[in-house]
């Protein structure tokens, strides 16, 4: 067996996972952890399917996914600091009174 056929069952239990834990989890970095699991998931499927390409495409968008997963993270642990500082709790029950007036 190939061993490019192994890459993408690797990549979809990564996803599953991390979609677990974004459908599961209540608490804010633990679903922000699931949410950069799902993104590297799709990383290594680009990865693996890039080696029977001869161009370098999907390693360049692989590191564009990198770069706005990190930039993604930056924004998303300055919210969820200030909304801990704001609400002194980090699970997502808290932030219901954030819409109301």
């Amino acid at each position: 067996m190939n061993y490019l056929q192994y890459f993408p069952l690797l990549g979809a239990i990564l996803f599953c996972i991390g979609l677990a834990a974004v459908v599961t989890h209540r608490n804010t970095f633990r679903i922000l952890l699931g949410i950069e699991l799902m993104l590297n998931a799709s990383n290594i499927n680009l990865v693996a399917f890039a080696q029977a390409d001869p161009n370098m495409e999907g390693q360049f968008f692989s590191l564009f996914i990198m770069l706005i997963a990190a930039a993604e993270t930056v924004v998303a642990l300055a919210i969820i600091l200030n909304a801990f500082h704001f609400f002194r709790s980090n699970q997502l029950e808290s932030y219901k009174t954030l819409g109301e007036k």
